[in-house]
């Protein structure tokens, strides 16, 4: 655990450093441009590269040392931004941020290749879970990742915005790569052992797997064939019942997320202003680190599958109330409120993925999910920018859209862009409300609590010392 713990904090860090430029970028690209396309199409690049990237990532996580995959991820970061710092240098400002000209997107496109990178860690932060923590504390585990990413978004979000708004984009660069130096220093002293790491529930998930599959796709499973090792991974998930109705039914979350990607920043800013929002998003953002307390403190239940769709429809019903009317503290407290619940439906994913899915074929499992769950949010961001920008809210703007929707999302500014988050709310609830009524969601309820529900599953899995609620 106390290993653990360091990754964890490093983790943390890095994620500061890059959640830092990444912030900056988008607050920049939109305080310079004041165009919805620009920082959605920049939004929804960033999940693209990180869907092609995932089954890549999961490849190397299952293929090389965990503290290996980790190292090198964060020198290629470190890397990447220095490139970019120095294009920011000779280019210069005014004409790195003329979104017609190659210069804009080759800086955006660096500076992404860098913050992609840092999706690795997080697959090989998903095994060191089951690598290192017991696993009737996994959830909360998980929960804990959950903390201190809020963490880090909540510390990054206030000193981005400040750090864009009163020093520029240029020194905002040199904070965020100066900060990775340390992060890579720590990482490299620490000591990870994975020479026993077939515990228990490897062995089960591992005999499960055998059950279910046939002889060649488990042989493929086991070890990656290949540099992006699609086989094993598709492989690996089709062996367990259930579990490609997970991954599908956590993209209900990135479906919405998408919109918030695409549409929060533009509507925030027009509220606040770069550095106003910068503040007011890392108020949102301690919802994340209470979110992802209670998980790490209670657990997610006796169904952790059951509490991700009930989770994905409140952030549904959240996002569609939270613009309805042109007023900054509702905007901030729904953005609260969906910041916490987004740590349980990302725990409960992974929390079931180490309980059924063998250690050694976890990072494929985990960047399998990750190829399509990222693929969620772009393809709605992509949709959603154009729609707000070309058609929705200039039909706002218009005594005809005024007269036909101020009674939902009253008058004032941004309305086009609160008719879109109502919109894709409502479809968010009805989604996840359905997914609950599959016989795939009963078929992996069955996997995941052994058969047994309700009150008889705490009695069955209790043991002493430990949560009965995990």
């Amino acid at each position: 655990m106390r290993t653990f713990v360091h990754i964890l904090v490093n983790t943390a860090v890095a994620n500061l450093a890059t959640s830092f430029l990444w912030f900056g970028l988008t607050f920049w690209i939109y305080a310079e441009t004041r165009n919805v396309i620009a920082s959605g199409a920049v939004g929804a690049a960033y999940m693209l590269f990180v869907s092609v990237c995932s089954m890549l990532f999961g490849t190397l996580v299952d293929r090389f040392d965990k503290k290996a995959v980790m190292v090198w991820a964060t020198v290629f970061a470190l890397g990447m931004f220095l490139i970019d710092l120095a294009f920011f240098a000779v280019a210069g400002a005014d004409r790195l941020s003329d979104i017609t000209q190659l210069w804009f997107w080759l800086f955006t496109a660096i500076m992404l290749a860098g913050a992609v990178v840092e999706q690795l860690r997080g697959i090989a932060l998903s095994t060191t879970v089951t690598l290192l923590v017991p696993e009737e504390r996994r959830a909360n585990a998980n929960g804990m990742v959950g903390t201190v990413q809020g963490l880090s978004m909540l510390v990054t979000s206030i000193f981005s915005g400040l750090s864009v708004g009163y020093l520029g984009m240029g020194w905002t660069m040199v904070i965020g790569t100066g900060i990775l130096v340390p992060v890579l220093l720590h990482l490299a002293s620490l000591t990870i052992r994975e020479d026993a790491t077939e515990d228990a529930t490897g062995d089960a998930a591992e005999d499960a797997t055998r059950d279910a599959a046939d002889s060649a796709d488990a042989e493929s499973a086991a070890s990656p064939t290949g540099l992006v090792d699609l086989r094993g991974g598709w492989a690996a998930v089709l062996a367990v019942p259930g579990l490609l109705a997970l991954i599908l039914f956590t993209t209900l979350n990135n479906l919405f997320g998408g919109l918030t990607m695409t549409l929060m920043d533009p509507y925030g800013i027009e509220l606040f202003g770069v550095q106003g929002w910068g503040i007011g998003f890392a108020l949102a953002a301690t919802g994340l680190f209470v979110g992802g307390g209670l998980v790490a403190a209670k657990g997610l239940g006796r169904n952790p599958v059951r509490t991700m769709l009930l989770c994905a429809a409140a952030v549904g019903v959240v996002g569609a109330l939270f613009t309805i009317r042109d007023a900054g503290w509702l905007f901030l407290l729904g953005s609260w409120l969906m910041m916490g619940l987004i740590p349980a439906v990302e725990a409960a994913e992974q929390t079931v993925i180490q309980q059924v899915v063998p250690y050694r074929k976890q990072g494929r499992v985990f960047g399998f999910a990750n190829t399509f769950e990222a693929a969620t949010a772009p393809v709605t961001g992509l949709l959603a920018a154009p729609l707000a920008e070309l058609w929705v809210i200039p039909y706002m703007e218009t005594d005809a859209g005024r007269d036909a929707w101020s009674w939902l999302v009253g008058t004032g500014e941004s309305r086009g862009i609160a008719l879109v988050f109502v919109a894709g709310g409502v479809l968010c609830v009805l989604l996840s409300l359905a997914a609950l009524c599959t016989p795939q969601y009963r078929l992996l309820r069955t996997e995941v609590t052994g058969g047994v529900t309700g009150g008889d599953h705490a009695d069955a899995t209790h043991k002493p010392g430990t949560d009965p609620l995990n």
